[in-house]
């Protein structure tokens, strides 16, 4: 019986060297699929407002929801407008409404409580509201603020293309 230096490796170096390549693969493949989850996730807000253009640019209409009113009390005409000057200057509106004194009556504690409020409709991009509600907290002077959003379902289209304009997305 004749010894041959590495005869009995030969048919290991194949098997090795094809599961090195599978596995190589698995792992290229794995990593592939991931990155491409977190870009797709990451960039979604960007992908979602390009849609919701092209929507609106090849049909000729409105996507309901994209835009948002938002109703805010404030306890005076000065806060309101404090608050409205504010969102406006960090381009989180497009537009805001300060109505006159409205007569409020809400459960506080227990209590029913009445009292003259100051309304604001705010008018925003949907994908805005969490911005505009935070700031909001951080400046109102309520403990707790009412912050209520309602999607628009349709309206002018021009006011519309206007109001994305004003509020550039992020």
């Amino acid at each position: 019986m004749t010894f041959v230096a590495g005869s009995k490796m030969d048919w290991l170096y194949p098997r090795c060297h094809r599961e090195f390549l599978a596995q190589t693969l698995c792992r290229l493949g794995l990593f592939v699929i991931c990155m491409g989850m977190v870009l797709t996730m990451s960039m979604y807000p960007m992908l979602r407002a390009l849609g919701v253009q092209l929507h609106s640019a090849f049909m000729g209409s409105y996507v309901p929801g994209h835009h948002s009113v938002l109703l805010i009390n404030c306890p005076n005409e000065q806060a309101a407008k404090d608050i409205g000057r504010a969102l406006m200057e960090r381009r989180m509106a497009a537009c805001i409404n300060i109505l006159p004194r409205t007569y409020t009556m809400y459960y506080w504690k227990g209590e029913i409580q009445d009292a003259t409020e100051i309304l604001m409709f705010v008018k925003t991009r949907t994908s805005k509201i969490q911005r505009v509600t935070d700031f909001v907290k951080s400046v109102h002077p309520y403990e707790t603020p009412e912050v209520l959003s309602f999607p628009v379902e349709d309206g002018s289209l021009p006011y519309m293309k206007w109001m994305d304009e004003a509020v550039p997305d992020d």
